[in-house]
């Protein structure tokens, strides 16, 4: 009978030994760590809109992190203002086999200016990265946000990057059936169901399942090319006070004309008498309009205003002539009104700034397709861009931080996508010519100078400003030779409506050239190394260039005496779609 009796207890404590927990690494589809550094085990985000002043955020996520790539896609950013709190958080942290090894709330959260260095700032936000070494690992986490506006909702992205797959993501969007929205799916292969629910509101739904990773390719399309998401737009909303409707982006353009710009762009009249002395001689529009930005330039600085509306509404130009600051808002409203002073009208616009190029969707009109504020000077015979928030831009060039891509500008009878300027290949140049010396114990001495064009204009930037010293040591990193030593430099721009920056430096480097017997071994061309492309078999994106540019390098080399070639480099003349190479000697 004892024997008996240990039958079924075994089978339990067997059946207890094979069980898993429900986030045991090894429940994932292999098909799923392929290419993969993290998994979305499951992604839910609830947004429930009440009324126009009153929604909630819901959202569960959990993803576990196969390798070190990974642990960025595991950080949590919760960021919050007047129109945002954060009403709860919490988490916990699961080993390879599912179980807990740690668990965190709020106060595990660090808390930072949203703006990264704002003098006035009520946007702010919350971060989180475990601090977990051994992989993989798995994080859980909820948090739960009321929001007071709904201008603006959240973009859904079930995997935001490359190497991220996707077991289970949902997105679910409550409202009322008076509540219109706009919705543009952006790669996405599902259909979105809609639900009537009993308390006379109604709920969408977007779900995806099995989502493979997308492989990171160098010279891919911007993400949202190839990566799944959902954005939606309401057609009526309010934010802080402020009410409106828009479809388009001519009525989007209105309403902004309308509610966040009328009535600030007035200049006070002692610094309008200022504009209309230092342009009284002036007949030229566009010398007019150059003038007054550098007036600007020179009388302002930038930093970042977040205040109340402040995300989207600029300061009063009247505070910013008083105070002598303001965000990239503030600076281009108030540029504006410096321009009309003297005759010269202008457009507010807004832009989706960075190095990457990203433009407005063209039929999808919404705020938070842009973080940037730039003007538009429309001239009889060109159309001009300026960036209010540089004070080393010369006037017309707004570099590679907001060219090339569709910005929406505020006319008076309604929003434009207009495209900003664009480089082109052939005028964004760096032209190089340097003269060496190698002594008879591969020392090197010389000259170089280099011209910087169009989109490479601003390549020397961060050096402009700097002291002589530290010249002198970002060169040396950014020329990347052995034992270099610059012994004098000098960096000019010209700020004309062609910009240029030249760059001058004589140099040494000992043992540049090495000796082997009696051979002496020289590198032709260190000055301009580039690392090469990584290849890439069974490619699935298109080859994407983000900006192209030409590189000329003439370098001269003068041998010691009694040396000569011994074997002559061949000419190399490499053709490609996307560039081509030549080396003549």
């Amino acid at each position: 009978m004892k024997y008996l009796k240990l039958v079924p207890i075994l089978l339990f404590l067997s059946l207890k030994a094979f069980s898993q927990a429900p986030y045991d690494v090894n429940l994932i589809s292999k098909d799923l760590t392929s290419r993969a550094s993290s998994v979305v085990r499951k992604m839910e985000m609830n947004i429930d809109v009440k009324e126009l002043d009153n929604v909630s955020h819901k959202i569960k996520k959990v993803i576990t992190v196969l390798n070190k790539n990974g642990d960025e896609d595991a950080a949590v950013y919760l960021w919050y203002d007047k129109s945002r709190q954060i009403k709860s958080v919490k988490g916990v942290i699961y080993d390879q086999f599912g179980k807990t090894i740690g668990k965190f709330s709020e106060k595990e959260f660090r808390d930072y200016s949203a703006s990264g260095g704002s003098f006035f700032d009520d946007s702010r936000i919350k971060t989180y990265f475990p601090a977990v070494t051994s992989y993989p690992y798995t994080l859980e986490c909820e948090y739960e946000i009321k929001s007071k506006q709904t201008l603006t909702f959240p973009d859904w992205y079930p995997n935001n990057s490359t190497g991220v797959s996707v077991e289970n993501a949902v997105l679910q969007f409550t409202c009322k059936p008076e509540f219109k929205i706009r919705v543009k799916e952006l790669n996405y292969l599902g259909k979105k169901t809609v639900i009537k629910n009993d308390d006379n509101t109604q709920t969408y739904i977007w779900k995806v399942s099995n989502l493979k990773a997308v492989r990171s390719e160098p010279y891919s399309p911007n993400n949202e090319e190839y990566l799944t998401s959902i954005r939606i737009a309401p057609e009526n909303f309010e934010y802080l006070g402020i009410t409106g409707s828009f479809n388009n982006w001519k009525e989007m353009g209105l309403w902004m004309s309308e509610k966040l710009l009328k009535g600030r762009g007035s200049i006070p009249e002692a610094t309008a008498s200022k504009i209309k002395d230092i342009t009284k001689d002036i007949v030229d529009p566009k010398l007019k309009a150059k003038k007054i930005y550098e007036f600007m330039q020179q009388k302002t600085r930038y930093i970042s205003v977040q205040i109340g509306i402040g995300g989207f509404q600029p300061m009063m130009a009247e505070e910013v002539d008083r105070t002598s600051y303001g965000d990239c808002k503030a600076l281009a409203n108030y540029t504006q009104g410096l321009l009309k002073v003297a005759g010269i009208n202008s457009y507010y616009a807004v832009v989706s700034a960075g190095n990457t190029k990203q433009s407005a969707i063209p039929d999808f009109a919404s705020m938070n397709q842009f973080n940037h504020a730039i003007l538009c000077i429309p001239f009889e015979k060109d159309t001009t861009w300026i960036d209010c928030t540089s004070k080393e831009n010369p006037f017309g060039y707004i570099g590679d931080f907001t060219d090339d891509r569709l910005a929406l500008i505020c006319t008076e009878t309604g929003g434009k996508l207009i495209r900003t300027t664009k480089f082109e290949d052939a005028s964004s140049r760096q032209i190089r010519k340097a003269k060496f010396q190698i002594a008879i114990n591969g020392d090197l001495t010389g000259d170089m100078e280099t011209s910087f064009e169009g989109s490479q204009y601003d390549n020397r930037a961060t050096l402009i400003n700097e002291g002589y010293a530290e010249k002198l040591k970002k060169l040396q990193q950014i020329y990347s030779i052995d034992n270099l030593k610059i012994d004098q430099v000098i960096i000019k721009q010209d700020k004309s409506y062609n910009p240029i920056t030249t760059e001058f430096i004589k140099l040494t480097a000992n043992n540049y050239g090495s000796i082997n017997d009696k051979y002496l071994y020289v590198p032709l061309n260190m000055v301009n190394r580039s690392s090469s492309i990584r290849d890439v078999r069974n490619r699935i994106n298109s080859v994407y260039i983000n900006r192209g540019y030409i590189d000329i390098d003439e370098i001269t080399y003068i041998l010691p005496n009694d040396y000569k070639i011994d074997l002559k480099p061949e000419n190399l003349n490499i053709q490609y779609p996307f560039g081509h190479y030549i080396t003549t000697f």
